[in-house]
């Protein structure tokens, strides 16, 4: 059948408008691509403006001591040295020109006595790298890459949502979905796509995640053909608020603690000490006096444990809670009122200031904010390329949060910002390199398009079917219970098998109305996505039989070597989940002597498993 839609052609098309997919389109439209950038919501209302603490590179600016192989270290060490040394080799040397880069098109930075660009502490950094411009460096980021783009003239495409990948002779050709306003279907013919969504938070029940963050572009890429890797690794950042509920999940940036606030109990007892790991131990003060006196003294950040990488300072906090020495609500207190003056703090953390008193009348500069781990980040993501962000399926690529290898098991914070502009600007040439070796976008095939037209309307032929509200309560609820911070198998296996009854359900959800301005039918939609990472990221943490990073077993507590050789890869067989182990790309000696790692045979056999299960 042919069913009326908008049809248009490029060279490529970006879907995602946060910093990767912006930075990819002005790349490609730097190379000569004609270049479309399509947004979920407005241009401009991307989450990576939620990112508050600031853009992780090595410029020296603080620390002359600083540099690329210093930056490589942390975030291999932060990552459980689980990441692709390639990509975290390429941040590090080219995040300060990617920063640079935005100065230079209108980045209003904060500035040292010097004028440079001033960098702060962060949780997992040696030394303070992270370029801001106060707490809303996200923000900062959006508006300057968002003129650039406009500048340029590139085509965007607001309040668009792709929900299917076009594929002809095994490659991509193009994408399908929808105009939210309208309801209108639209088909956009490609050369080469550029896949920037964003992560998976709205599966979990207390995310920071705004609600776009429903898995798209991973699905489309999974049911393309791509494969996912490391899905088993979530980063549940430490510091979310718990209370009040007018503000529940929102994040506390990590800049806070980077200013100097602490992290205490029920008891105001400064607790992180208890969690310090050994190696840490010995270079780290033994008393809060002492580490104030350090601190104070502006020296290595790793001297304070409030600042330990973000799954270790998650597991504290969970720890204290489950030990009867949490707040009334739940969480911990984050003190920072004690510790700096009003005014410093409205200067240096003015967006912390105004957003909590406005919604929820907490005044940060005169009383502790009560904190708990959210879910923030996924780690995993579509295996790339390290060097062109190309997928695994000839014309797809992928950048940002949505790609995976880049953080192992773990992401150091400020190392996403700096990750969306390397990444966002590798795939962008490296799509519009292919676009210009293709002469043409092949005709996207009508039964894929009909296809993926019966699934858009689906819903609406139900209207009394089941909530799509409902269905996505319960999945939140599963995810929030059985697949959070401390996972077990049974609970994993639970999972699985909640989700799998939830897939059932969702062929029987329904929606009133017709298909313009429906969000009932916008989440019917985006409940596939939600589903088929959720079913990912149980399988794999069921796989990985160890704690490492963002994924900690409670029934497997240590760290195994032998998984530290391997990821855990997904690909789609016959409509089904099918897991494997993939080995490590083996690291160059210089790379090891500045982990400080010996070199490592390299015939040694990797695992290798697989565990099917059924695909919706």
């Amino acid at each position: 059948m042919t069913v009326q839609r908008e049809e248009r052609a490029y060279d490529v098309v970006v879907i995602g408008a946060g910093g990767a997919g912006i930075r990819a389109a002005i790349e490609a439209k730097a190379q000569g691509a004609h270049t479309a950038l399509v947004c979920k919501s407005l241009f401009g209302k991307a989450h990576t403006v939620m990112a508050e603490g600031g853009i992780a590179a090595a410029l020296r600016n603080v620390w002359k001591e600083d540099g690329w192989e210093v930056h490589f270290r942390d975030t291999m060490r932060g990552g459980k040295l689980l990441n692709d040394w390639r990509m975290a080799q390429l941040h590090a040397q080219e995040a300060p020109d990617r920063v640079l880069e935005l100065e230079e098109w209108g980045a209003m930075f904060d500035r040292t006595k010097d004028g440079l660009i001033l960098q702060r502490d962060f949780g997992g950094h040696r030394y303070a790298r992270l370029a801001h411009v106060g707490d809303r460096t996200g923000l900062e980021m959006i508006r300057t890459l968002q003129h650039r783009a406009t500048e340029l003239g590139i085509d965007v495409l607001m309040e668009c949502t792709m929900q299917t990948l076009l594929t002809s002779d095994g490659r991509v050709v193009g994408a399908f979905g929808y105009w939210r306003q309208t309801g209108a279907f639209v088909l956009l013919r490609a050369k080469a796509v550029v896949l920037a969504t964003g992560g998976v938070g709205k599966a979990w029940r207390v995310t920071s995640n705004s609600w776009e963050y429903t898995g798209d572009g991973m699905t489309m890429a999974f049911e393309a053909g791509a494969e996912l890797m490391d899905m088993e690794f979530v980063q549940f950042h430490p510091t979310g608020m718990v209370w009040p509920q007018s503000v529940r999940g929102i994040l506390v940036t990590e800049g806070v603690r980077g200013d100097g606030g602490t992290l205490r109990n029920r008891d105001g007892e400064r607790f992180m000490f208890r969690y310090v790991p050994e190696f840490f131990r010995a270079e780290t003060a033994d008393s809060e006096a002492e580490a104030d006196r350090w601190y104070e003294d502006k020296k290595d950040n790793r001297r304070t444990p409030d600042l330990l990488p973000r799954d270790e300072v998650a597991r504290a906090i969970n720890a204290e809670v489950k030990a009867g020495r949490g707040t009334p609500h739940g969480g911990v207190y984050l003190d920072i009122a004690s510790r700096r003056s009003a005014d410093y703090i409205r200067s240096r953390l003015p967006s912390m200031y105004h957003q909590f008193k406005e919604l929820a009348d907490v005044d940060i500069t005169k009383q502790p904010m009560e904190v708990g781990p959210t879910l923030h980040y996924i780690m995993g993501g579509i295996r790339v390329e390290p060097d062109t962000a190309a997928s695994t399926v000839p014309g797809l690529f992928a950048a940002g949060e949505v790609a995976a290898g880049m953080h192992g098991s773990n992401r150091l914070g400020g190392n996403s910002l700096s990750d969306l502009l390397v990444f966002g600007r590798r795939a962008g040439l490296a799509a519009a390199e292919h676009a210009k070796r293709e002469r043409a976008a092949p005709a996207a095939d009508e039964r894929e398009v009909d296809l993926a037209v019966e699934r858009l309307a689906a819903p609406l032929e139900r209207p009394d079917g089941e909530s799509p509200y409902r269905v996505h309560a319960d999945l939140q609820e599963t995810m929030h219970d059985l697949v959070g911070i401390i996972r077990t198998r049974s609970e994993l296996e639970e999972a699985a098998v909640r989700i799998g009854a939830l897939r059932e359900r969702l062929d029987r959800v329904g929606v009133r109305g017709g298909r313009r301005y429906n969000p009932g039918w916008n989440l019917a939609l985006d409940l596939r996505s939600l589903l088929t990472v959720s079913e990912c990221v149980a399988r794999a943490a069921a796989m990985r039989t160890e704690s490492r990073g963002g994924h900690t077993r409670e029934d497997f507590p240590k760290t195994d070597p032998q998984w530290g050789k391997v990821n855990v890869v997904i690909r789609r067989r016959g409509g089904r989940i099918e897991l494997a182990t993939r080995p490590l790309p083996e690291m160059p000696e210089e790379l090891l002597r500045i982990l400080g790692e010996q070199p490592k045979p390299s015939d040694e056999p990797a695992m290798e498993a697989t565990a099917p299960a059924r695909v919706g």
